[in-house]
């Protein structure tokens, strides 16, 4: 059986169907699968076993879990998703997932908040000045600069120096108010603190000329989503920096650090920056903690295309 036959045959199942559906709006693990369809386990895997071997989806092992995504090319999604809304379930499908998305984002937040004004005083995994440093080292001129996922704005605080204008984004309530009372306490009126969703970000498009993830893209629901968004926001020309941890298989960062993604490999983040519409990409591991579990911090830089 040829392969597009037996795609065809894959797609006319009403639960492989709603399976597509949802992976095309986010990836998702087993687990939240089994929330939003109700279903077993091991029907669930059943499902993306046979969805993988005719290369629909596909999957990517984060600590214990593994997180699939769609493969499927646009005539193909536009097929699915035309067939999907004559299934009933559909539509409830659609605001669990909602809602679990909902949840990653909150889990997260409340982690910030309860770290507001300890930043400095508290371990953040993969954040050190000789990685900060790496990666100021690599842009020289600043102009409105946007530091999206910013915390307290500690990295903000200081490009704010160097900068005609500098946007720190961040979605806990709780870092925005403090960051924006350092910055008054300290005078500095180019730095400007917005709430705000940094796969959403509260800035007009193509008005900035750097945009910083510092540590934030591992906790993000879709990291792609929000190097899409940045994009959109750099003048044509204008520069990307990204530092975040290398992949690795610390599962209770999770827990502990509010973490959606055990970190990156470097040819990952290169990929999906790529497919964002970026060019001039360079990567290179720029530091690794000595205390287990020796978290190592990957940078990478890249230009908006013109």
């Amino acid at each position: 059986m040829s392969s597009i036959l037996f795609l065809f045959k894959l797609i006319s199942d009403p639960t492989r169907l709603r399976i597509l559906a949802m992976l095309q709006k986010e990836p998702l693990s087993v687990a939240e699968l089994q929330e939003v369809l109700s279903m077993g386990q091991s029907r669930i895997s059943s499902q993306l076993s046979l969805l993988k071997k005719g290369g629909a989806v596909s999957d990517k092992r984060v600590g214990k879990s593994n997180i699939y995504s769609s493969k499927l090319k646009k005539d193909i999604s536009e097929l699915v998703a035309s067939a999907v809304a004559e299934i009933p379930e559909a539509k409830q499908d659609q605001e669990t997932l909602e809602y679990i998305l909902m949840k990653r984002k909150d889990q997260a937040r409340a982690y910030f908040d309860r770290l507001a004004g300890k930043f400095g005083k508290q371990y953040v995994p993969g954040r050190s000045w000789k990685s900060l440093a790496e990666g100021l080292l690599k842009m020289t001129n600043y102009g409105v600069v946007v530091d999206l996922g910013a915390g307290e704005g500690t990295l903000s605080q200081l490009l704010a120096q160097n900068s005609d204008h500098v946007i720190a984004v961040d979605h806990s309530e709780k870092m925005v108010e403090y960051g924006s009372a350092l910055a008054k306490e300290h005078k500095l009126e180019n730095l400007e603190y917005r709430l705000g969703d940094i796969e959403k970000p509260p800035i007009d498009d193509e008005s900035v000329d750097l945009v910083i993830f510092s540590q934030a893209l591992h906790h993000a629901a879709n990291p792609s989503k929000a190097l899409q968004s940045a994009q959109k926001l750099l003048k044509p020309g204008g520069r990307l920096l990204i530092l975040d941890l290398l992949q690795h298989s610390f599962e209770q960062a999770k827990e502990l650090y509010g973490d959606v993604w055990l970190g990156f490999s470097e040819l990952e983040l290169i990929q999906m920056a790529k497919e964002a519409g970026f060019s001039d990409l360079q990567s290179a591991i720029v530091d690794r903690e000595d205390e287990p579990p020796n978290f190592q911090t990957l940078l990478v830089t890249g230009q908006r295309k013109s």
